[in-house]
């Protein structure tokens, strides 16, 4: 059995066993090859800008039971399609194809999907630079373009 370098030069062996085995660590090999914002396609960034290409509804996971409308939206920035939930209670006569908005992470666990949306990591918060929850209130009446 190996045991662990000893003595008083031993310090460097030590460090350098660290830095080796460190990689075996699958969340500081994630972060010291950044590949969190690799895949990400809004790059790390909070909120990103694009156009709506269709849109579509998804069925909710188990136990629920319902259809859950969500827009294909071609980002501005790389032009990556990502697919994003319309919050709201018939937010998707607010959002119509061809419109600008813009998305941000819905929040859930480790930048997962959230809820009973599968693969859905993304919601839309404006459209046409108006606030989607605002004209699902009834509060402003959404603007031409």
């Amino acid at each position: 059995m190996a045991n662990k370098s000893k003595g008083l030069g031993a310090g460097k062996k030590l460090k350098q066993k660290r830095k080796r085995f460190r990689w075996s660590n699958i969340d500081y090999k994630r972060k010291a090859l950044s590949l969190q914002v690799k895949a990400d396609p809004l790059k790390g960034a909070s909120q990103a800008k694009g156009i709506v290409l269709e849109k579509y509804q998804k069925e909710a996971k188990q136990p629920n039971s319902g259809m859950r409308k969500c827009a294909r939206i071609q980002l501005t920035k790389n032009g990556k399609k990502v697919g994003a939930f319309m919050p709201g209670n018939l937010a998707s006569k607010f959002i119509n194809e061809h419109d600008e908005v813009i998305i941000e992470c819905i929040g859930g666990k480790m930048g997962r999907s959230k809820g009973d949306i599968g693969g859905t990591r993304w919601q839309v918060i404006k459209v046409n630079d108006q606030s989607l929850r605002a004209l699902v209130k009834g509060k402003i009446e959404k603007g031409r373009r």
